[in-house]
């Protein structure tokens, strides 16, 4: 087969309806031979045909063969020199992944033969050949009818996210075909969709669906990892989600799943894994990056390059110091959004992509290009905001562009349910948008995502069950995960028949979701929340592919009640203005009213103080939120006024009477939420008046409304 000089951009393999150009970077290779696997004729395993690439320009090597097309499966052998001493770790023994691949076939098996060095050895070369044990990169058909789509550009002050696993969402959903359940197709099916729009989810966050890798040490325990933070393939969808093949169907059939969400008006959002591979420390296999170029993807310790620099704690850091890395990441961002047709991304320890040298620099190479980039810059960019090296705590620290997940609303808010002393102050900061993080920065109450759980940690059932993590399944002894819970006064941990004890449970689910969905800001859902999930008590499932970690949909129905109360609260948010502002209250007076646009009063109804504030013990308070205090205009250019709200908050263990302030706050009151009665049966009986008194049960909120 003659390979002709071909193209040296775009990178990757690109198929053009004759042929295929195949293009790939290395500055340290010596000779570069293209791989092409297919099957036997006999059935008797795969045939390897190898080339080299015949050209390279600056540091690209490139060919292209004609009547080579979609399915078609390959690799890279990397002739260059092999000293990991320094850094240098090239071995043509080992089939490499195409770091542009757009689609992957197969799974490793874990054998030494994956590994460049003997095992025992570090220092001695592996020449044992890889490819009976290596994943292979696959050429993909780039044709698709996209039909009529286009990015929906949901407002960020419109949205409610919902974060889920591709494979948990649906592997036990009675409404989905079996052939179909936990793929990209499972959760286009129209029982999901119908599911996220009666919750009134307008985007759905999916956990990696970038091509990740099982770790080997898991491999060893019978365990997987579930959660998919291990890439390997920064261009290709994840192929175990794939329902219908695996030679490229996987792309087809993720586009297909991106159309479908997309006409049921919900934007698809991806968590991506910038930080670091699947490669991991000094001793982890050679799949890619490494045996390509060593020193251009990753960060090597300075003064001692056999070791990786490691922010993330998996055993690498991408090198987004050098141009191959950051082109690599934004060739990547660009893809999903212009070919792929994703609206948004989430970013997994977004501090260390900020890691130009030692300390985190919010204004690093990475920030600059995605901020001047036409395509990245429009879409939905969200920060896991820290990773696990010094400084890397960044909550409220990233470019305007960018929103964060606030992990102060996290912990404040389970603070503040739990009856933590001290804590009423801060839970006011985080229902009103986090202003103290973020509008120093001229950034507005959008900035911060806000979430009580997700997918690392407890599930909202367990959080308000268990007061320890039960994680003995993963193998380590319970040591992983959240250390622990803390206490929420139950008197019971887990599963219980203390009819007392689960009503108690049920209404702080409804405190945390009333809490999340009525506070300024993005709120998230984490997959099952809604529905009563549990993990029992395991606070750590990323290697439990299992029943343990799916939505248990069956299960689902003895908690009706919880999901309708969450669809409600959702239409409530959505019906009204004044709880998704776009600015931040300014506790100012309205023109011609002596009413602020939000007011904090005691339950007697005066009017809060810092003593109050300051005195430690309060977990009550009501929140009053003026409706004709929003200071956003419609698309006409009209003033938007609203319904008036007060909130009556009781996080204290005893119930608590409110005296509901006078009728200049509002003249008629009806109670619109109460988690203490979520079917609302008593609290359509109560007309309370301006003046009057209403007694909040122990651990509960009410919501009472004023028509303007």
């Amino acid at each position: 087969m003659h390979i002709w000089p071909g193209q040296p951009h775009p990178l990757g393999a690109t198929y053009d309806g004759g042929g295929t150009n195949f293009a790939i970077f290395s500055e340290i290779a010596d000779r570069i031979e293209l791989c092409l696997l297919d099957d036997a004729p006999d059935g008797s395993g795969t045939v390897e045909s190898r080339m080299d690439l015949p050209e390279r320009d600056g540091l690209i090597w490139h060919g292209y063969l004609p009547r080579i097309g979609p399915g078609q499966r390959y690799g890279y052998r990397v002739h260059g020199p092999y000293d990991p001493a320094a850094g240098l770790r090239c071995n043509p023994a080992k089939l490499l992944l195409d770091p542009y691949a757009m689609a992957i076939d197969g799974e490793n098996t874990w054998d030494e033969a994956l590994f460049s060095y003997r095992f025992g050895d570090p220092d001695s070369v592996n020449d044992v050949d890889s490819a009976p044990h290596a994943m292979t990169s696959v050429v993909v058909n780039p044709f698709f009818d996209w039909a009529d789509d286009r990015p929906l550009r949901i407002p960020y002050h419109d949205t409610v996210i919902y974060e889920a696993h591709v494979k948990g969402m649906t592997m036990r959903h009675p409404g989905v075909p079996d052939d179909v359940r936990g793929t990209y197709a499972g959760l286009a099916h129209p029982a999901t969709i119908r599911h996220l729009r009666s919750l009134g989810v307008t985007a759905l966050e999916l956990m990696p669906v970038h091509q990740f890798v099982h770790d080997s040490a898991l491999a060893d325990r019978g365990l997987r990892n579930y959660w998919g933070y291990n890439t390997i393939g920064f261009f290709a969808p994840h192929n175990g989600y794939a329902c219908f093949g695996t030679r490229g169907e996987q792309v087809q059939e993720f586009k297909t799943m991106v159309r479908s969400l997309h006409r049921a008006g919900i934007e698809v959002i991806l968590d991506v894994v910038y930080n670091h591979t699947a490669e991991g420390n000094h001793l982890g296999p050679t799949l890619s990056f490494r045996g390509i170029d060593n020193h251009a993807y990753y960060r090597l310790v300075d003064g001692d390059p056999a070791y990786y620099y490691d922010t993330t704690g998996t055993g690498n850091s991408l090198n987004v110091r050098h141009h191959e890395s950051l082109r690599l990441l934004m060739d990547s961002l660009r893809y999903w959004v212009t070919e792929m047709h994703v609206d948004g991304f989430r970013f997994d320890l977004a501090a260390s992509l900020a890691r130009e040298f030692h300390e985190v620099d919010r204004l690093s190479a990475f920030f600059d290009l995605v901020n001047q980039d036409p395509v990245i810059s429009r879409v939905k960019l969200i920060a896991e905001p820290w990773d696990v090296g010094e400084g890397g705590y960044q909550v409220g620290r990233f470019p305007p562009l960018w929103t964060e997940w606030n992990g102060r609303y996290r912990d404040t808010v389970r603070d503040f349910w739990r009856g933590e002393p001290a804590s009423l102050a801060d839970f006011a900061s985080r229902f009103t948008g986090s202003s103290d993080l973020y509008e120093a920065d001229n950034r507005r109450p959008i900035a911060s995502i806000n979430f009580v759980t997700a997918h690392d940690g407890f599930t909202l059932a367990d959080l308000v069950s268990y007061n320890d993590k039960h994680n003995e399944a993963n193998g380590e002894d319970n040591r992983d995960g959240e250390s622990h819970n803390r206490s929420w006064n139950h008197g019971a941990e887990g599963p219980t028949e203390d009819a007392e004890i689960n009503v108690l449970r049920e209404r702080q689910k409804r405190n945390i979701l009333t809490t999340l969905l009525l506070s300024q800001g993005v709120p998230m859902i984490a997959h099952g929340d809604e529905l009563g999930r549990t993990q029992h008590g395991n606070n750590n499932v990323y290697c439990q592919d299992s029943e343990l970690s799916w939505i248990d949909w069956d299960d689902a129905r003895q908690h009706e009640v919880l999901t309708e109360f969450t669809a409600g609260l959702a239409r409530l948010r959505a019906a009204h203005p004044v709880f998704r502002r776009r600015r931040f209250f300014q506790g100012r007076a309205i023109l011609g009213s002596d009413i602020h646009d939000i007011a904090w009063l005691r339950p007697d109804g005066r009017q809060m103080t810092e003593g109050d504030w300051n005195g430690g013990n309060a977990c009550s308070l009501a929140v009053f939120l003026n409706g004709k205090g929003i200071p956003e205009r419609d698309a006409l250019g009209d003033p938007i006024v609203d319904d008036s709200f007060l909130l009556l908050v009781n996080a204290h263990h005893v119930p608590t009477r409110f005296t509901l302030p006078d009728e200049s706050y509002g003249r008629a009151w009806e109670i619109v939420v109460d988690t203490a009665d979520p079917l609302l049966v008593n609290a359509r009986r109560r007309h309370p008046a301006p003046g009057g008194r209403l007694r909040v049960v122990a651990r509960a909120l009410m919501v009472l409304r004023s028509r303007y």
